[in-house]
């Protein structure tokens, strides 16, 4: 009986190990399961996809409440898609990145929900302005900066030390080069197929602008937008420009030796020093100025967030854009991706200086972020997008003078901002 009695005791402390055992080992699982979920949908693959998971990752090991939790949509397009079908079906994320432009359909649709509860404006004062301005819809931000990117001109060194050239600093000085590179089988510059970026640009430079702008009306029509389109329009037509056709995009004709200039995105610089052929070299500068006025283009995405998300998921969606936003993180997706720093900091700090310093053909795109610009997002800008994109294409294609294209795009524009309201 006394040795019955000890292997009863004996089992009652093994058993009571084990419980004290178990629950010491089920206590993390227990709170790594309370963090606040964070879905994430993007459009980013290769290694643009390989460095944002990175700083996914690094998020969440850098806080205990949320975790995020990234999904690649495959690419913008089917990002879009898959962002109107979720509206519908009541099954968005927390946050997706989208086109800033995006946002006023978004809001018109009921289904997103501003940062302003959950971001303080001193955490948004070292972004660029520029990136700020077109985050902001009906007084409110609706939308956060993602990845940027700015035009660019490309440069063939060969070619300009060949022809005893110095870089012009203006669009007229570009123009001027035409005929004396065409008599010795030279392209002065290739676009892209479409170059509404640079036209976007120029027309801005001349005091114009192709989309309306917050209090201004329409203006396309105008003198100034007309003789900055013909900087363009003419290179094109005596064939001193071209535009990449079926190429797609103008690096192809460039990285050929066939013309002395590119004007491109600074997102596509990883992608041409990978392709560049040898015996190739070249370099990136500043878009020119015209009319004494500089000007480029900001392209790319930002991040919104959802009604349908809960007051937790919304305040975890912030602190992850927060954490995207601060110099460290900016930074590293600059010098991953090809895209531009989105704080006014990064310009200061010594370990991007160096960066910049081994890979020179970024310089241009930081130096570029204090005269970007982004147009102004409104009800029917997609459509407006559109109609100026059918517009360049006519000018192009048929040859149809601004004369006669822009004063109908103002028609249309104007008819689609009407209608939008």
């Amino acid at each position: 009986m006394k040795k019955l009695r000890q292997l009863l005791i004996f089992g009652l402390c093994l058993l009571t190990t084990v419980t004290l055992l178990s629950a010491c080992t089920s206590h993390p699982k227990s709170a790594a399961s309370s963090r606040v979920t964070i879905t994430f949908w993007h459009g980013m693959t290769g290694p643009r996809k390989t460095a944002l998971n990175k700083m996914i990752r690094d998020f969440n090991q850098s806080q205990s409440k949320y975790k995020v939790i990234g999904h690649s949509q495959g690419n913008s397009t089917a990002l879009q898609q898959k962002i109107t079908a979720a509206a519908k079906s009541k099954t968005l994320p927390t946050i997706a990145q989208t086109a800033y432009t995006n946002t006023p359909d978004y809001v018109k649709g009921g289904f997103v929900t501003s940062f302003d509860p959950y971001i303080n404006k001193t955490e948004l004062s070292d972004i660029y302005p520029a990136f700020l301005q077109s985050s902001k819809y009906q007084g409110k931000y609706y939308a956060m900066p993602f990845s940027k990117s700015v035009r660019v001109l490309f440069y063939n060194q060969d070619l300009l030390k060949q022809e005893g050239l110095s870089l012009p600093k203006t669009w007229m000085g570009i123009q001027k080069l035409g005929p004396q590179l065409k008599a010795k089988g030279i392209t002065t510059i290739a676009f892209d197929q479409s170059y509404d970026a640079e036209l976007d640009g120029l027309v801005r430079q001349s005091g114009a602008s192709f989309f309306p702008r917050p209090n201004n009306k329409v203006n396309i029509a105008s003198k100034r937008a007309l003789a900055a389109t013909h900087i363009i329009w003419d290179m094109l037509q005596n064939g001193t420009a071209v535009t990449a056709g079926t190429d797609g995009y103008g690096s192809t004709k460039f990285l050929a030796g066939k013309t002395l200039f590119y004007s491109g995105s600074s997102a596509g610089i990883s992608t041409m020093l990978a392709s560049t052929p040898k015996g190739i070299h070249w370099r990136t500068a500043p878009l020119p100025s015209y009319q004494g006025k500089r000007a480029t283009t900001i392209s790319g995405s930002d991040i919104v967030m959802f009604k349908s998300a809960s007051t937790a998921q919304r305040k975890g969606g912030a602190a992850f854009v927060k954490f995207l936003l601060n110099k460290k993180q900016t930074i590293y997706w600059a010098e991953k991706t090809g895209y531009v720093p989105l704080v006014k900091s990064a310009q200061m700090d010594k370990g991007y200086q160096q960066y910049l310093a081994k890979n020179p053909t970024a310089k241009a795109a930081e130096q570029s972020l204090s005269f970007g610009f982004q147009d102004s997002a409104f009800l029917g800008y997609n459509q407006a997008r559109l109609a100026m994109l059918k517009a360049i294409s006519e000018m192009t294609a048929n040859h149809v003078t601004p004369e006669k294209a822009l004063p109908a795009l103002q028609t249309q524009m104007e008819q689609i901002v009407k209608s939008a309201q």
